[in-house]
């Protein structure tokens, strides 16, 4: 069963504004492992930072996170894969970066609502990738019609998602299986902290 805390209402503001901005820190840096492999979408360790965002978090901060993030990149800091900053939104995997929100808002929500176990955890990690993938591919499709040399669906089904199932898989699996340490390592001697 997922720890909870017993907080006062200054200390919950600043638990919840110091994980958030740890998640944030943790999706930037997650961007940045990046490998190309045979697709203008790279690798990137951001799926599993945006899934803990949510399942450690919760629905609304995990949400807050990715949309903090998301919101730094469109004021220009270069925390997106490859550096970049403001030039990521208006690239062909924007749609990823967007998906994020919903993605860690839904996953954390299944796991704030009944999701306790390592295989349910899995199944609402699962379920956020798959809501990354419902925003990156149409985008990626549409932006190759737009400003590339076209894409059919079954090409954007090659780059967006194809060569990243396994591995995003994997990232649900792990994600769902440290959620519990997670969360017990950033509310590590909160125990102390009682609710007035």
């Amino acid at each position: 069963m997922l720890r909870t805390i017993q907080l006062t209402r200054t200390d919950n503001l600043v638990y919840r504004l110091a994980g958030i901005a740890l998640f944030v820190a943790l999706i930037a840096i997650g961007a940045q492992i990046e490998l190309y492999i045979g697709s203008p979408v790279p690798f990137t360790l951001q799926v599993l930072f945006v899934l803990l965002a949510g399942m450690v978090l919760g629905s609304r901060d995990g949400a807050a996170t990715t949309a903090a993030y998301l919101g730094l990149i469109a004021l220009g800091a270069p925390i997106a894969a490859g550096g970049a900053g403001f030039s990521a939104l208006q690239g062909a995997t924007v749609g990823y970066i967007v998906g994020f929100i919903p993605a860690a808002f839904v996953a954390g929500w299944l796991v704030e609502n009944g999701a306790k176990k390592v295989w349910q955890r899995w199944i609402a990690g699962l379920v956020g990738v798959a809501i990354i993938y419902a925003f990156g591919t149409p985008v990626l499709k549409f932006w190759f019609d737009a400003f590339g040399n076209g894409a059919s669906w079954q090409q954007a089904w090659q780059w967006a998602v194809a060569p990243f199932i396994v591995a995003d898989i994997l990232k649900a699996l792990f994600a769902a299986s440290v959620v519990e340490a997670t969360r017990a390592l950033l509310l590590m001697n909160s125990d102390t902290v009682k609710e007035q």
